[in-house]
């Protein structure tokens, strides 16, 4: 299946487990893969036609800044729900949502979940 492409998309948010993460806040990186058919678009050339990664990205960062959470998980788990409300076309959505700055004593590039989902076909 097609797919519209985000990469290394950086927004500065407060989600953690610390409360200086909730308070300070950190960068975080994501990529997302929306898995859309796009042979329509492809011929009609109309961005009516397609979902447009600005729109993607508009709604990524809504979604990821209007709360605080914990866990990386759940964090990912609400762009994916929003994403899919917000998009009927995409069919499923694989987010890899990185932390490069986590408050470890370690030398690491980050940490991240990856999450896969597929809409629910009703």
């Amino acid at each position: 299946m097609d797919k519209i492409l985000v990469r290394n998309l950086k927004i500065f948010a407060y989600h953690g487990v610390n409360p200086e993460e909730k308070e300070n806040g950190q960068n975080f990186v994501l990529d997302i893969d929306a898995y859309v058919d796009i042979s329509v678009p492809c011929v009609s050339d109309n961005v009516d036609d397609t979902v447009s990664y600005a729109k993607i990205i508009k709604e990524t960062v809504k979604v990821f800044t209007c709360q605080k959470d914990d866990l990386l998980e759940r964090a990912a788990q609400r762009i994916a729900d929003g994403l899919f409300e917000s998009f009927g076309k995409i069919r499923k959505l694989r987010i890899l949502l990185k932390k490069p700055e986590a408050p470890i004593k370690a030398d690491f590039e980050y940490v991240a979940v990856e999450i896969i989902r597929e809409r629910d076909s009703v």
